[in-house]
């Protein structure tokens, strides 16, 4: 309880408009918050503990929570529950990666500039732990604190629908067994592996706050224009040093990418076009709130000449109140 308190009361301090200075404070809670919820898994000495904890805490950019948050406070929801619903898709997210990485899969051996959990643990426990993070994701949403129960059952429906065989699980597929594929096809793949989440982390914000259809359709068509635009900067960087994006690099080689298929200028055309659809479905959903809007252009800003998103000045849409247990 002191820590929920202390973590609560650091978050009251902070000044939330998504600026840079404020997103090492709120990475800091995600982690603390992890490393807590990760805790009950087991002692120091308790290997397949380790790996969980390996897999969701270290250098991570923390995009996906980091945007479930800042997206629910610019549709004006600063309920205690978003650290809890934040954290079980990061979980989800890392268990995801701990199977993108496996000799069977994309076969990586270097994930956040450390060695990936399979390289660090073994195949057997790699796969236990990817397990044991999703069983804990669910537990953890399913129990969010200050969020009414029939709000946490369409949460963990929402989060196991993004998972399963529509969602990660066939977008892993289709990147693994697809073969040569059209530009199109590329671009399915893409939103299954990256956008679905991105999407998930704003739709789980939008119900969280109560959020109208209208703005909830906005925001997920941000996330998917987000998630084409984030999938080319992953591309860009495959052929980039691992000692700067911390991962294997050059895993895409002979790989239908958006980059290979139509050529490096086009693949800028199209993530300019990416950003720039982005921006106008997250001012649609949340006007001029600039929490969201900052973090992801922090994001960008360095990469491709400088791409920037130009807000349009909008009103601030009626997003609704926060739903909290009462």
């Amino acid at each position: 309880m002191a820590t929920q308190t202390r973590r609560l009361n650091r978050v009251d301090l902070i000044k939330h408009d998504g600026t840079a200075a404020e997103l090492p404070f709120l990475r800091q809670e995600v982690d603390e918050r992890i490393e807590a919820l990760l805790a009950e898994g087991g002692d120091d000495g308790d290997l397949l503990a380790n790996a969980m904890r390996a897999a969701a805490l270290g250098s991570g950019k923390r995009m996906r929570p980091l945007l479930l948050m800042l997206v629910a406070r610019d549709l004006g929801c600063t309920s205690p529950g978003l650290i809890d619903v934040a954290c079980a898709v990061e979980m989800v997210h890392a268990a995801s990666l701990v199977l993108d990485d496996m000799p069977c899969m994309d076969n990586a051996m270097l994930r956040r500039g450390r060695p990936a959990v399979h390289v660090q643990f073994g195949e057997d426990v790699a796969i236990l732990a990817a397990i044991g993070l999703l069983s804990r994701a669910f537990c953890v949403l399913s129990s969010a604190e200050s969020i009414p129960s029939a709000v946490r059952t369409r949460l963990v429906c929402t989060l196991s629908q993004t998972i399963g065989t529509q969602g990660l699980v066939r977008g892993q597929f289709q990147d693994l067994r697809g073969g040569q594929r059209s530009a199109d096809e590329i671009a399915t793949t893409n939103e299954l592996k990256t956008g679905v989440l991105l999407g998930v982390a704003v739709e789980m914000a939008a119900i969280v706050a109560e959020a109208g259809d209208d703005v909830a359709h906005s925001l997920r068509a941000f996330a998917l224009a987000a998630g084409h635009a984030f999938q080319i900067r992953d591309d860009f960087q495959d052929s980039g040093d691992s000692a700067v994006t911390g991962k294997d690099t050059g895993k895409d080689v002979g790989k239908a990418t958006l980059i290979n298929t139509l050529g490096s200028d086009e693949a800028q055309r199209r993530l300019a076009a990416y950003l720039r659809e982005a921006e106008r479905h997250l001012a649609a959903a949340v006007g001029n709130a600039q929490g969201t809007r900052r973090f992801v252009q922090g994001l960008f800003d360095t990469e491709r000449g400088g791409i920037r998103l130009a807000p349009e000045r909008l009103p601030l849409p009626r997003a609704g109140a926060c739903l909290e247990a009462h």
